[in-house]
């Protein structure tokens, strides 16, 4: 199996040289570049394609957010995108992972919860916190994007898959949850992804917050 591609991009050139060291010394993991802000990532991605961007949300020019918009919209195959941040509680996480990113990352995360991040996103998971993402749902404007989620006629047990995902649970913690085999959790997944016209699970559990399908103030 070959080594997960991974752009690290980061206005600082010491959290850029701190997450390159990090990743350079996992064998499954290889930093193929480095940028210093969004404007360069878009032609970084064309040329090295890589399989995961690790991306700082605050930059100068062009932010995290404007800078995994251009991905989506002007690359045919995305690479997935990891956000990295100092706070927890930064609105403009939110923002990122509501224009793509599959993910965030703390930046005092310990180096092998980082390796670990990009070893998720890169697979296709999402890599959610389930706390902080009810939190910021709740200060997030209404903007209208969870329309789909009334319409998509999901079944009760798609429904359950999807509160599940808002909880941040895996294909295998739902198995076990729902007493189903992994692979039926990993078909309703995909299910409820198409009938919600979303790339991924953080898509869909914005989509739940932002329709009312879940309460960002619920446990």
């Amino acid at each position: 199996m070959s080594a997960v591609r991974v752009l690290v991009v980061d206005d600082d050139p010491l959290v850029r040289a701190g997450l390159t060291a990090i990743l350079s010394t996992e064998p499954d993991l290889t930093v193929v570049g480095e940028a210093g802000d969004g404007a360069e990532v878009l032609p970084l991605v064309r040329r090295l394609r890589p399989d995961v961007v690790l991306m700082d949300v605050r930059m100068p020019a062009i932010d995290g957010i404007q800078a995994t918009r251009y991905l989506l919209d002007r690359v045919a195959e995305p690479p997935r995108v990891l956000v990295v941040t100092t706070f927890d509680n930064d609105d403009t996480v939110y923002e990122a992972l509501r224009a793509g990113a599959s993910g965030f990352l703390l930046k005092r995360a310990r180096p092998d919860e980082i390796a670990q991040a990009v070893r998720t996103v890169a697979r296709g998971d999402s890599l959610l916190y389930p706390t902080a993402i009810r939190r910021l749902a709740a200060r997030a404007p209404d903007t209208g994007t969870g329309d789909a989620l009334r319409s998509a006629r999901l079944t009760d047990r798609e429904a359950e898959v999807l509160r599940a995902l808002t909880r941040g649970g895996s294909n295998a913690e739902i198995a076990a949850d729902l007493h189903v085999g992994a692979e039926t959790v990993k078909a309703h997944v995909a299910s409820l992804l198409a009938k919600l016209g979303v790339r991924d699970r953080t898509q869909a559990v914005i989509a739940a917050y932002e329709s009312g399908f879940v309460r960002p103030g619920a446990d």
